[in-house]
C-alpha cells in the first residue's frame, strides 16, 4: 500500500474517533434527539472498505452509520446537524442519527430496520448492472443482521444475478445484549458464502491494512464482472449497543482484550513504525481534525430547527 492511502486512512479514522467521542458529549448535554449507535471501536472496516471505493460506487449504511458516512466522504458539519436535528443537515434534520445520506458522496443512506440495508444494495448491484457501469455497491450489516431472511435472499439475488455488492457483515460479536454463540452454531459468519456459491473472507476488522486488503479483492472481483463476495470482519465495538447501554453483559476480561487492539491506535502506530509519517506531522494533522469537528459543531449548533409545518415536505403521500 502506498503512503498517501495509509496517511488517507489515519486521517478518516481519527475523524470517525474523535467525531464519535464529540456526539456523546453532545448527547449528554441533551443536545442530540433520539438515541445513538456509536461506531468507536470499528472504525477500520469502514475506512478500509471506503478506500478501495469511487466517489460514484454506493454504499448502504446502518443504524451505526457516522462512520461508513465519514469514510465515504460526507460532510461532517451537515452529518453532525443531523445528528442534533437541525434544519442545515442532510436530511433536514428530519431523519436524525440513524438516517443519513448524502447521494452526491454515493451514500444511500441509513436504515434503523436490522437487515433492511442488504437488499437495497441488491438492488444497487442491478442498477449497476442494467446501466453497464463500473460502479459497485457495498453493504455494510451488524452479526445480528446475517441472522435476517433479507441476508440470505438478498445475497442470493446476488450470486444467481453476479451483481458487483460487496456484502460487509461487521461482526462485533453481539447483537445488541446477545452474543453471537447463542443463535448460530458456527464461528464464521464468511462460512455461509459457500451456500451461495460466492467467495466467503474473514478479516481482522480492528487492523485498516488487512481491511482494505481484503476489500480490495472483493472490490476488483465486483468491478470485473465476477459477482458479490462475502466480507466478515471481526471486530468490538467499544461502547454499548446504543447510549442507554452500560454494557454490563460483556466480561470485563473480554473488553480489556478488545481495547487493546483498538484500530485506531493500531494504525498510528504502524505508521509511526514504518517511517510514513513524522511524529510531528502526526500531532498537527490531530489538531486538524479536531478543529473540524469542532467546527462541524458550531455549524450543527447554529443552525435552526426544521419548522413543524416542514414535517408535510418532502414526503411521497
Amino acid at each position: 500500500m502506498d503512503s498517501d492511502t495509509l496517511v488517507l486512512m489515519y486521517r478518516k479514522m481519527l475523524e470517525i474517533r474523535l467525531f464519535e467521542d464529540k456526539v456523546f458529549e453532545l448527547y449528554g448535554q441533551n443536545l442530540v434527539p433520539g438515541t445513538i449507535h456509536l461506531y468507536t471501536g470499528e472504525e477500520a472496516i469502514a475506512v478500509g472498505v471506503c478506500a478501495n471505493l469511487r466517489k460514484e460506487d454506493y454504499i448502504v449504511s446502518t443504524h451505526r452509520g457516522h462512520g461508513h458516512c465519514i469514510a465515504k466522504g460526507a460532510r461532517l458539519d451537515r452529518i453532525m446537524a443531523e445528528i442534533l436535528g437541525r434544519k442545515t443537515g442532510y436530511c433536514k434534520g428530519k431523519g436524525g442519527s440513524m438516517h443519513i445520506a448524502d447521494f452526491s458522496v454515493g451514500v444511500l443512506g441509513a436504515t434503523a430496520v436490522v437487515g433492511a440495508g442488504i437488499p437495497i444494495a441488491t438492488g444497487a448491484g442491478l442498477s449497476i448492472k442494467l446501466r453497464g457501469t463500473d460502479q459497485v455497491a457495498a453493504c455494510f450489516f451488524g452479526d445480528g443482521a446475517s441472522n435476517q431472511g433479507t441476508f440470505h435472499e438478498a445475497i442470493n439475488m446476488a450470486a444467481i444475478w453476479n451483481l458487483p455488492v460487496l456484502f460487509v457483515c461487521e461482526n462485533n460479536l453481539y447483537a445488541m445484549g446477545t452474543h453471537q454463540a447463542r443463535v448460530m452454531l458456527i464461528d464464521d459468519i464468511a462460512e455461509r458464502a459457500a451456500a451461495y456459491g460466492i467467495p466467503g473472507v474473514l478479516t481482522d476488522g480492528n487492523d485498516a491494512i488487512a481491511v482494505y486488503k481484503a476489500a480490495e479483492k472483493a472490490v476488483e472481483r465486483a468491478r470485473g464482472g465476477r459477482g458479490p463476495t462475502l466480507l466478515e470482519c471481526k471486530t468490538y465495538r467499544q461502547k454499548g449497543h446504543s447510549r442507554f447501554d452500560p454494557a454490563t453483559y460483556r466480561p470485563k476480561e473480554e473488553v480489556e482484550e478488545w481495547l487493546s487492539k483498538d484500530p485506531v491506535r493500531r494504525l498510528r502506530k504502524q505508521l509511526r513504525e514504518a517511517g510514513t509519517i513524522s511524529d510531528d506531522k502526526l500531532a498537527q494533522m490531530e489538531r486538524d481534525v479536531a478543529e473540524a469537528v469542532e467546527a462541524a459543531v458550531t455549524f450543527a449548533v447554529d443552525g435552526p430547527h426544521p419548522a413543524p409545518r416542514e414535517a408535510l415536505e418532502d414526503i411521497y403521500a
